[in-house]
């Protein structure tokens, strides 16, 4: 989630596409063109190559993950008071750890919202204090790319940094940084890229929820397994 900024992107908008352009380094400008010229991503075809197999939870988070693409359309960061726990913005629109809470919760019914709130609330000062708060706030911290970070390396998730494509297994986090040390996170499909040679990532990085070719499209800060 891009937390220092309050941004709404629509798909169709030419403005839209200048505000993604400023996010994304040259050589992925074609992310950019893709916005403008396919506002609506269709879901994967079912003959695209595979990476890997995506079995029993990893298949479940999987498949939620990619249930976003063509229903997640606008990235939208601004703070909304949410229910808890359960709580969500509507979801055509969202920022990059709503693609990674959605997941969690309708494929393997787990609550990050309320797990990383509880665990906030036990230990608060082992959470970057980076906004200003003096306890935790059950409608933000989990839709915070550090918090999510610090959440699952607390759940003993963490896995070494890699830059073996075969390391990264369907259902894996990982987290980067983008340019102007914005922090993202994307969630390992089970799909690859054309040549088959790397796994391709459910994320939204301000074009709505999308399938793409990023894991190393970006400085690789983070990489977790997490499962209850």
């Amino acid at each position: 989630m891009i937390s220092r900024r309050t941004v709404v992107l629509s798909l169709a908008g030419l403005a839209g596409a200048a505000a993604l352009a400023s996010l994304v380094p040259a050589h992925r400008l074609d992310v950019v063109a893709q916005v403008l010229l396919d506002p609506r991503p269709a879901p994967p075809p079912r003959d695209m190559p595979v990476f890997a197999r995506a079995e029993d939870d990893a298949g479940r988070l999987v498949a939620a993950g990619l249930s976003q693409v063509g229903v997640t359309l606008i990235y939208d960061a601004t703070y909304v008071t949410l229910t808890y726990p359960g709580g969500d913005v509507p979801p055509e629109r969202g920022v990059c750890t709503d693609v990674i809470v959605r997941a969690y919760r309708s494929g393997l019914g787990l609550d990050l919202q309320k797990l990383v709130h509880e665990d906030m609330r036990q230990d608060f000062a082992a959470y970057p204090q980076a906004w200003g708060l003096k306890r935790p706030d059950r409608n933000i911290d989990h839709r915070r790319v550090p918090n999510l970070q610090t959440f699952f390396t607390r759940r003993g998730a963490g896995l070494p940094l890699s830059d073996t494509p075969s390391d990264f297994r369907p259902g894996d986090i990982v987290t980067q940084m983008l340019p102007g040390n914005l922090a993202h996170i994307a969630l390992v499909t089970h799909l690859a890229t054309p040549d088959g040679k790397r796994p391709l990532c459910v994320h939204n990085i301000g074009a709505g929820a999308r399938l793409e070719d990023i894991l190393f499209a970006y400085r690789l800060t983070g990489h977790y397994r997490f499962r209850l």
